[in-house]
């Protein structure tokens, strides 16, 4: 080892250390659990000294000659860099911790600790304990800290942290009873949240700041998301390509779907699909469990990339989740070392919904669409590329922590169309291979649109007519699907588009291995496009040294 790279090294270890510290709550999320008892500082003091350590991070990564570092070690300095420079633009320009209450629910910090089994459960629970017991200083900063709001986070927040409470009072503390523990920091926490809650519900009439990012800090936020020189202009260009080259596919073979070619073709045809295979409450766990034993079975037989054995468990998504989407993948961080399974979350809806919400959401997430969305959640899409990331023995510290959610999402994406291109079905017959195409390619609608609107509402002036009329006349989509789109989009930025912009990547990069390895099988290809963790798009590039 040369002393550029021990001196890189050296960086890397003292700055993964302090940017988890940092973030305890990530950190329980990523699988490290050193910090399980904590919840961060978000105080300007705290920031401020932070963004000054950062900044002498940053000077001496500067230092280190990477001409020296081998390949693998010059895109971890990268990588580093880049959360560096991520985290000093999220806490001291897009300060989300000065104008969003939802930043400071407490929630997910025990959810993390209850929802796998990664010690005993005792140990957890102590973990928890201590947590409880930092919720009142917590959401005291965070009165000292939150400025001006905008209404639709207030609203928002005021919602989750009911789902906090409800989580405290009516899983951990009778947890807490069951094995002995004092109840006290339940107690005290409760009244936090409650207090907090109802100075939040003081604020919502004065909550008049615009959740709008605009242009010059939404294409900052881009540039930290997607971590590819992308620009909200050139993002915006390339999604309404893609829309209209996706629209006319889809309009293609709805035609062929119902043999005809008349008006709204695809709306009868997504509609017809939607009623030759229902979904209700009752059984919509069944048919996602179905769907992933089929997937992976269909993945294995065409050996279209290695499965590694993967313990998958289908459960019931827990019901302060429910309601977005019908499933999701839950897989253990990067840095997990524990043996903890991968759940696939599937989601009755919530217990207040209506008769007609309910119809409406099932029409959304329809029995075929339910393959659709478990190829992208499970088999070859999420639980089998983050378990490929977390089998690499040689993966370092540094790339495992900076896992590139353009990547994960870029993949999943992929994973639907090469599937569906290699003659997956959602059963044994000619008509189902129809349908599941057209739910291919109305989530490529959706995945397209969701980038447009997030430009269009962060670095534009879309109206919500606007974006109903773009969800629903192009992407078409049920009314309850477009109204939590919307709200997503106020709610987030730089997120929604991490879908596009990674498919056209990964698709990129395969293309391109195809081109230089013409002999290769798919398994051949993928295997090797897996074989480097998640690291970001051109990153990956460069670790294969296309």
């Amino acid at each position: 080892m040369n002393e550029p790279t021990r001196q890189f090294h050296a960086i890397a270890n003292a700055v993964l250390a302090e940017l988890l510290a940092a973030d305890p709550v990530a950190a329980t999320w990523l699988g490290d659990h050193s910090h399980d008892s904590e919840l961060p500082d978000l105080t300007d003091s705290a920031v401020g000294s932070r963004t000054a350590r950062i900044d002498d991070h940053l000077t001496a990564l500067d230092a280190v000659d990477d001409v020296e570092l081998d390949v693998a070690d010059f895109v971890d300095l990268e990588i580093l860099r880049s959360a560096l420079t991520k985290a000093a633009f999220d806490e001291t320009e897009l300060r989300e911790q000065a104008w969003n209450p939802m930043a400071w629910n407490p929630g997910t910090s025990l959810h993390l600790l209850l929802s796998r089994d990664f010690a005993p459960l005792t140990d957890r629970l102590t973990s928890a304990v201590g947590r409880l017991s930092e919720i009142p200083r917590f959401l005291a900063d965070a009165r000292e800290t939150l400025q001006e709001m905008p209404q639709i986070h207030v609203e928002t927040a005021i919602a989750q942290f009911a789902g906090a409470r409800a989580l405290i009072e009516g899983q951990l503390s009778p947890l807490l009873a069951e094995n002995g523990m004092r109840g006290d920091p339940v107690a005290t926490a409760i009244t936090a949240i409650d207090d907090f809650t109802a100075w939040l519900g003081e604020q919502l009439p004065v909550s008049r700041k615009n959740p709008r990012l605009g242009e010059r800090l939404y294409s900052a936020v881009l540039w930290h998301r997607l971590d590819d020189g992308t620009t909200p202009s050139s993002l915006l260009e390339d999604a309404h390509a893609n829309l209209d080259l996706v629209s006319e596919q889809i309009r293609e073979v709805a035609c062929e779907y119902l043999g005809d070619s008349g008006r709204d073709v695809v709306e009868r045809a997504l509609a017809q699909v939607a009623s030759d295979f229902p979904v209700t409450n009752d059984t919509v766990l069944s048919l996602v469990e179905a769907a992933n034993d089929r997937s992976r079975e269909f993945t294995i037989a065409h050996d279209l990339v290695w499965v590694p054995d993967i313990d998958v468990r289908v459960s019931e998504m827990p019901e302060i989740h429910r309601g977005v989407a019908v499933a999701y993948c839950d897989a253990p961080g990067p840095l997990e070392t524990a043996p903890v399974p991968t759940f696939v979350a599937v989601s009755p809806t919530p217990a207040d919904w209506s008769p007609e919400r309910i119809d409406s959401f099932y029409r959304e997430y329809n029995g075929v669409q339910l393959h659709d969305l478990t190829i992208h959640e499970a088999f070859p899409g999420h639980v089998l590329q983050l378990a490929h990331a977390r089998a690499l023995k040689a993966a370092s510290f540094v790339r495992k922590f900076g896992m590139s959610g353009v990547f994960v999402e870029g993949w999943a994406v992929y994973a639907e169309q090469l599937m569906i291109n290699r003659g997956y079905t959602p059963a044994d017959d000619p008509r189902s291979a129809l349908a599941i195409r057209l739910q291919q390619l109305k989530m490529q609608l959706r995945m397209t649109i969701n980038a447009i609107l997030d430009v269009g509402v962060h670095a534009g002036e879309m109206t919500e007519d606007e974006g109903f009329a773009l969800m629903r006349d192009r992407g078409f989509q049920e009314e309850g699907e477009a109204v939590g789109k919307w709200r997503r989009a106020l709610l987030t930025s730089g997120q929604l588009p991490t879908y596009f912009v990674g498919y056209k990547a990964v698709t990129d990069i395969a293309n391109d291995l195809r081109v230089l390895h013409s002999d290769w099988s798919d398994r051949q290809v993928h295997d090797l496009m897996l074989s480097q963790g998640s690291p970001a798009p051109r990153h990956l590039r460069t670790l294969l040294g296309i």
